[in-house]
C-alpha cells in the first residue's frame, strides 16, 4: 500500500506576503566568486566591461531580487576607497580574511553596474571590523547622496552622475566570530552598530539597516549576543541577521534531509529574542529577520593557509548532488513558512563559491543541482504564503524526531491567478501520494508538475556532464482536480513544484 500524505491549502489561511528578497543571494570577494566568476575580462563570453554574459544570463534566469556585497569576512578588513576611481590607479593589497591578494579591479561602482545588468538590488555591507562610523557614513554619502558634497562629488567625478540609491545595508559581518578581523564583544558591537546606524540614517533617512546576529546557533555567544546587541541598537536598526550552513559529513542522509527542522527552530528562537527586546523596550516596532547567509557547505578548510597571497584562487567550490538539492529545497520551504518574519534571505554564494552556478576560467559555465530548487522558488514563490495543514508519515533520525517524509508549502499569487505547491519527498525508497485539498479555490486546473530527482542520491552535474541532474516535467494527464481535491505522486527523494491555475474562486 502506497504511503500517503495530505495537505490542505485554503485561501483564507493567510500567513504573510512573501518579500521577494527571501530569494536573494551573495557575492563576496572570496575565491572565484568575483574574479573568474562574474568578472573575467578576456573571456569569449565577456562584454566590454569584463562581465561574463553567460553568468549574467544564468543569474537573470533566477530573477535574483537582491545580492549582498562585498562580504562576508572580506568586508571586515576592506577599505572601500581602494575599489573606486580609475582602475589603473588602484593598488593591490593583502586580503587578510582569506589570505589572498586583492587587485581591487572590481569595486562598489562596478558591482552596482553588474547588479543593474542582473536586475538585482544591492545589499551593501560596511566594515565594522577595522573601521566604523566615519568610513560608513562616507560610503553612504558616496553611494546615495545626489551631489554638492565631497564624497558624492567624488562619485560624480568617477563617472556616476546619478546616486546608486542602495537602500539595504549590513552593519558588519559575524562580529562575534574569533576568525573575524576586528571581532568584538556583544557590548562593543552593539554600541558601535547603534552609533553607526544613527549616523548612516542621518546621511540618508531612507536606509534599511541589518544588525549582526551571532554567527550561528552553535556559537557559545548565541542568544546572549542577540539580546545584548539588540538592547543597545534596537531603535536604530530594522532587521537582525542569521547565518546557517549544513553538511552531511557523517554520511547520514535521513539526518541530513531533516536539517530544515533545525533551521525552523533557529528562526523561531531568534524571532523570540527580538520580541523579548521589543517587549522590554515597550517598542511599537517589530524587528524582522535577514537570513543573509545560508546554504549547504560541504568543504572544510582551505588552500589559503598553504599558498597565501594568490589572486582569486579556487576556494570552497563544492560539487552539489541530489541530496544537497533536496536540503536546499527543504530550507527554501522553511523560509517561505517564516515569511511573516524573514524578509531577506541570501543563498551564499552565487557563483563558484558554494554556489548554484559554476564556471571555468576561460571555459564553460554549468549549473549545480541546487540551482533548480532556487530557480523554482524564486520564479513561482511570489505572492501569499498559506498556512500549510500537512499530515505526513514520519521518521526519526539521529538528531531529530518526528521528521515528516513530506515537507510542503503553498503560495497563492492572486495577480497571476495561480497556486503553487512546493513539496519534498524525503523518503529514500518509496514514492508518496500527496492528497491536496484545494476546495476553497473553486475551479482549479493543473498547469505543470516539475520534478527534480535521480536514482543516485550522489549524482551531480559537472563540466563534462552538466545535465546529469535537472528537472523534468511530469505528465499531468492523470492529474485531475476532482471536487477540489488533487492527488499527486511524489517520486522517492524528490523536489516537486506543482503549479495550478485558479479558474474561478469558490
Amino acid at each position: 500500500m502506497a504511503l500517503k500524505a495530505s495537505l490542505i491549502v485554503d485561501k483564507d489561511f493567510v500567513l504573510a506576503e512573501v518579500d521577494k528578497r527571501i530569494y536573494g543571494s551573495f557575492i563576496e570577494h572570496l575565491g572565484r566568486a568575483v574574479y573568474g566568476g562574474i568578472y573575467e575580462p578576456g573571456h569569449t563570453a565577456a562584454d566590454e566591461n569584463g562581465y561574463r554574459l553567460d553568468v549574467l544570463d544564468a543569474v537573470r534566469r533566477l530573477n535574483v531580487p537582491i545580492i549582498r556585497y562585498p562580504g562576508g569576512n572580506f568586508v571586515s578588513g576592506y577599505n572601500w576607497e581602494d575599489g573606486v576611481g580609475p582602475r589603473e590607479e588602484r593598488k593591490q593589497k593583502l586580503e587578510l580574511a582569506w589570505w589572498t591578494t586583492e587587485t581591487n579591479q572590481m569595486g562598489t561602482n562596478e558591482f552596482a553596474d553588474w547588479a543593474r545588468l542582473a536586475g538585482s538590488e544591492v545589499m551593501m555591507a560596511v566594515n565594522l571590523g577595522t573601521r566604523g562610523v566615519d568610513a560608513a557614513r562616507n560610503l553612504v554619502e558616496y553611494c546615495n547622496h545626489p551631489g554638492s558634497s565631497y564624497w558624492s562629488d567624488l562619485r560624480i567625478a568617477h563617472g556616476y552622475q546619478q546616486p546608486h540609491g542602495f537602500k539595504t545595508w549590513c552593519l558588519g559581518n559575524e562580529m562575534d566570530g574569533p576568525w573575524q578581523i576586528g571581532a568584538k564583544t556583544a557590548v562593543e558591537y552593539g554600541r558601535l552598530a547603534n552609533e553607526t546606524a544613527k549616523v548612516m540614517k542621518w546621511v540618508d533617512p531612507n536606509l534599511e539597516l541589518v544588525a549582526c546576529g551571532s554567527s550561528g546557533s552553535s556559537m557559545d555567544t548565541f542568544a546572549e549576543w542577540e539580546a545584548t546587541t539588540l538592547d543597545l541598537c534596537y531603535d536604530n536598526v530594522d532587521l537582525l541577521s542569521l547565518h546557517m550552513y549544513y553538511n552531511n559529513h557523517e554520511g547520514d542522509t535521513p539526518n541530513f534531509l531533516a536539517r530544515s527542522l533545525d533551521l525552523d527552530r533557529f528562526i523561531g528562537s531568534v524571532a523570540s529574542i527580538c520580541d523579548y527586546i521589543q517587549a522590554k523596550k515597550k517598542s511599537k516596532k517589530k524587528l524582522h529577520l535577514s537570513m543573509d547567509e545560508w546554504n549547504v557547505w560541504k568543504t572544510q578548510g582551505s588552500s589559503r593557509a598553504e599558498q597565501r597571497w594568490q589572486v582569486a584562487p579556487p576556494e570552497f567550490e563544492d560539487v552539489y548532488n541530489l541530496e544537497d538539492a533536496l536540503v536546499v529545497g527543504c530550507c527554501l520551504i522553511t523560509l517561505m513558512k517564516h515569511a511573516d518574519r524573514v524578509k531577506i534571505a541570501c543563498l551564499a554564494q552565487l557563483v563558484n563559491v558554494i554556489a548554484p552556478i559554476s564556471t571555468e576560467n576561460g571555459g564553460p559555465l554549468w549549473l549545480q543541482t541546487t540551482y533548480y530548487p532556487y530557480l523554482h522558488a524564486s520564479l513561482y514563490g511570489r505572492g501569499t504564503v498559506l498556512h500549510p495543514i500537512l499530515h505526513s508519515p514520519k521518521y526519526d533520525s539521529k538528531d531529530f524526531s518526528d521528521v515528516p517524509y513530506v515537507e510542503a508549502v503553498a503560495v497563492y499569487n492572486e495577480e497571476a491567478g495561480e497556486v503553487t505547491v512546493f513539496a519534498v519527498n524525503r523518503h529514500l525508497t518509496e514514492a508518496l501520494e500527496l492528497q491536496t485539498d484545494l476546495r476553497s479555490f473553486g475551479s482549479v486546473q493543473v498547469i505543470e508538475h516539475h520534478v527534480l530527482t535521480h536514482d543516485d542520491l550522489r549524482a551531480c552535474n559537472t563540466k563534462e556532464a552538466p545535465n546529469t541532474v535537472k528537472p523534468h516535467l511530469q505528465s499531468t494527464e492523470e492529474l485531475q482536480v476532482d471536487g477540489g481535491r488533487l492527488e499527486i505522486r511524489l517520486p522517492k527523494a524528490s523536489w516537486n513544484v506543482i503549479r495550478l491555475k485558479v479558474k474561478t474562486i469558490g
